[in-house]
């Protein structure tokens, strides 16, 4: 199998995904919506606090920047478990299962259209972040790129985890792709110090990646430190979540392919 076979065929998917979004307005402005209105919400929080609470004071955009990087985790979720199930939604797995695309060359295709739907979605707000409130996140210089990266791969883990279990279980395991993502959510230190949670409870949120990048995203605006430990433990978290969660989508595929269950999926 040729590498430019291979990418021929991720890039076909992945077209068949933009053509799908450039025919249909409304999936372009929804994606780009609900991190606006987030980022509004807590835009507007965020000023109130700052005259309310020193801790903000110390950062005033520690609560923009943390709900626009949790938007990013959250689109590239929905990227990879959308992408996916609109395959499911239109009866099509069955005919990608007897065309050349590999099973792995349609996860590439995911998570390349997780990473289109998330800048589609996300920088918008970023972009209206900065007239808004005089907040721009690109003011957090290249280890944005990291904790940008560093989410992304958590998303991707559990957009291929909920992929697995809907092929799986069926559409009607469908709401996973929102209810695992903001399962994390309260353990993953968001909008405040992990600290502040049961001393119990702590160790579970460190074993999640977007705990070790939140604290880091605080870190760097509250006390001006890279954290290059909490930096280090997300990424190698990622990996092991990201390489657990491939292979269970892998593993589901195949044993559904061999079985021939692709064919009658989504019914």
């Amino acid at each position: 199998m040729s590498t430019s076979s291979a990418a021929r065929r991720v890039f076909a998917m992945m077209l068949r995904h933009l053509y799908i979004l450039r025919g249909s307005w409304p999936r372009v402005l929804e994606m780009a919506y609900w991190p606006a209105v987030n980022m509004v919400v807590w835009g507007f929080t965020s000023q109130f606090f700052q005259g309310h609470s020193d801790w903000v004071a110390r950062a005033g955009g520690v609560l923009i920047g943390a709900v626009l990087l949790w938007d990013v985790m959250f689109r590239g979720n929905l990227g990879v478990a959308l992408s996916f199930m609109e395959e499911m939604w239109s009866r099509n797995l069955g005919h990608l299962s007897v065309s050349p695309l590999r099973p792995h060359e349609l996860v590439a295709a995911m998570l390349g259209m997780s990473l289109v739907r998330t800048m589609l979605g996300v920088l918008p707000a970023v972009a209206l972040a900065i007239p808004l409130y005089h907040f721009s996140l690109f003011d957090l210089g290249l280890p944005l790129v990291a904790f940008w990266v560093n989410l992304m791969v958590s998303g991707w883990a559990i957009g291929l985890g909920v992929s697995a279990l809907v092929l799986r279980f069926g559409l009607g395991a469908e709401s996973l792709a929102w209810v695992m993502v903001f399962a994390v959510a309260p353990l993953s230190g968001i909008y405040y110090p992990i600290a502040t949670l049961p001393g119990w409870l702590q160790p579970v949120a460190w074993a999640l990646p977007p705990a070790h990048v939140f604290e880091g995203m605080r870190a760097l605006m509250i006390d001006n430190l890279f954290r290059w430990d909490l930096f280090s433990g997300a990424v190698g978290l990622n990996l092991v979540y990201l390489v657990l969660a491939g292979a269970l989508f892998l593993r589901t595929h195949h044993v559904a392919r061999r079985r021939g269950l692709l064919l009658n999926v989504g019914e």
